[in-house]
């Protein structure tokens, strides 16, 4: 299939996309929030081919678009009369409503529910392509299924070039993300997606309102999407989205711990700090973060990185939608560094005696975080275990269950396999760490303890305030190891010799406890805690 290019500046152009939309095909059409792929919104037949254009699957419900408020009655039970007020306010604009659906309205459309989801765009191109075609349109985001929305023609193109019969080129997107949607099918209405429309803008209209828990959560297992983009994962780019909350100091150093080149997508003016960055909008700017978070999502993937962190924006106002949009994005992968409790770092080479001092410390009121505990529940992760399954082999998942044992054969046999399993499953591990310490926050721990014995591999360093080593000489640590692990002497050494030299830990630490055989190490560590 060719896909026609047209302008929406061209009244021939508007034209031909009406006559395709009333011959069942597919046309990508500009809106003031991202660009939409409209169908005809009566025609179950036009609108499965939405689906099979994006990939998209059908258990999602679609929005439809009109162009003024008489073309609304048809296609509902019954008019709620708030919409009147709603749309005094804020139609044409930024805002789905949710109504129980009419007969007219089919399955395709509404994915089986018995409500339907309308809206009047604002953007001159799209309501002239309604009112020319004399029809109803149905019109999710004119992306492949999962990936950041459109905001420009060219994002359309991108995905759907030979897919879809035409789009049409009216410019960049005023608002840059979607819609808001509310129900009015339930008391008090609930809104289900945040948009261009804020919570309090719809409740000087209807008064009290509930946001939906899926704005912020994933939907509960079998639990049906009433809205477009209540999905798990959405928005997402090629590349694994982090978001990072906190100040921008925290953030900077928290990304220049890592140990390979990530993107920093971060807000004007922070990005000259980085390598790679991408910027979007100003920090305390809701409408320009809106604007402009979509086309940074997909300038991860073209700037060629793996990884994004992303500095959270503001959750207020619409600042509400562009996080809801990078929750989705980052598959609800958030690291908050804004940590009330001092943050240790504990490392050690093996044998020195790290677990005695962890459990001493524990015995002091404060928190340890295992970060080997935590290295084994990261792998049981799904996303993560897909990915080590791509990098080391589908073979290494037996009967649903990872094969840790082989996983390490491979893993281990080569130094850019050690890389590659680090790489992989350190998001998690810090995520998972950053987790715990903000529950040994809440729980009333004097301190957070992080135990790694490559701490400064990890980016859990830039969490630290200080580091503390432990260290013991070579003939006691042989002795601890082999009474420890039952081995031989030679057994040990090997196990000394794959570790880095006393004096790499050494100079990166701020505090060194001697654990020699008659030392007080309790007393050391009574002074540390003063």
């Amino acid at each position: 299939m060719k896909t026609l290019y047209l302008k929406s500046n061209d009244k021939k152009s508007i034209s031909t996309a009406a006559e395709i939309l009333k011959n069942g095909g597919l046309v990508a059409i500009p809106t003031e929030t991202v660009y939409g792929l409209a169908a005809n919104a009566l025609d179950g037949e036009a609108v499965r081919k939405i689906f099979i254009a994006k990939g998209r699957p059908q258990d999602n419900p679609l929005i439809v678009h009109v162009a003024s408020l008489e073309e609304i009655e048809p296609l509902v039970e019954k008019v709620d009369p708030r919409v009147y007020s709603l749309a005094k306010e804020y139609w044409p604009g930024p805002l789905t409503v949710i109504m129980k659906k009419s007969a007219l309205i089919p399955n395709e459309v509404s994915a089986g529910l018995d409500t339907v989801a309308i809206r009047m765009p604002s953007h001159e191109c799209a309501r002239e392509i309604i009112m020319e075609s004399g029809l109803p349109l149905a019109a999710p985001s004119a992306n492949a299924s999962g990936k950041p929305s459109p905001t420009k023609a060219s994002h359309v193109i991108e995905d759907l070039d030979g897919k879809i019969d035409a789009v049409v080129d009216g410019g960049e997107c005023s608002v840059g993300v979607e819609s808001t949607v509310v129900t009015l099918a339930t008391e008090p209405p609930t809104l289900l997606r945040p948009g261009g429309i804020t919570p309090e803008q719809l409740e000087a209209v209807l008064g009290a309102i509930q946001i939906s828990p899926a704005v912020f959560e994933k939907l509960r297992e079998g639990e049906k999407a009433e809205s477009p983009g209540m999905k798990y994962k959405h928005y997402a780019p090629a590349a694994q989205v982090t978001i990072i909350k906190g100040s921008f100091e925290q953030y900077k150093n928290f990304l220049l711990a890592q140990k390979e080149t990530v993107c920093a997508v971060c807000f004007e003016g922070e990005g000259k700090h980085f390598e790679k960055y991408i910027e979007y909008g100003k920090e305390n700017d809701d409408i320009s973060q809106a604007h402009m978070i979509f086309d940074a999502l997909r300038e991860v993937d073209a700037i060629g990185c793996e990884k994004a962190f992303v500095r959270c924006p503001i959750t207020s106002g619409v600042g509400l939608a562009v996080y809801n949009r990078l929750l989705r994005s980052a598959a609800f992968r958030v690291i908050d560094l804004d940590i009330s409790i001092p943050v240790i770092g504990l490392t050690g080479q093996t044998g020195a005696g790290k677990t005695t001092v962890g459990e001493i410390l524990l015995k002091k009121g404060c928190h340890i975080v295992d970060t080997d505990i935590l290295a084994r529940k990261a792998v049981e992760n799904p996303e993560v275990i897909a990915m080590l399954s791509k990098r080391f082999g589908a073979d290494i998942i037996k009967d649903s269950v990872l094969d840790r044992r082989e996983l390490a054969r491979r893993a281990f046999s080569t130094p850019e396999g050690t890389k590659a399993l680090s790489a992989i499953t350190h998001p998690e591990i810090t995520r998972l760490a950053i987790e715990e310490i903000h529950t040994a926050e809440k729980s009333g721990a004097k301190a957070a303890v992080i135990d790694a014995a490559l701490l400064f591999d990890s980016p859990l360093v830039a969490v630290c305030e200080k580091n503390i080593c432990v260290v013991a000489d070579e003939k006691t640590r042989l002795e601890r190891i082999m009474k420890r692990d039952s081995i031989s002497e030679s057994d040990a050494r090997l196990r000394i010799n794959a570790q880095p030299s006393t004096e790499y830990y050494t100079e990166k630490s701020d505090i060194i406890i001697n654990n020699n055989v008659g030392t007080d190490i309790e007393a050391q560590i009574i002074g540390i805690l003063h």
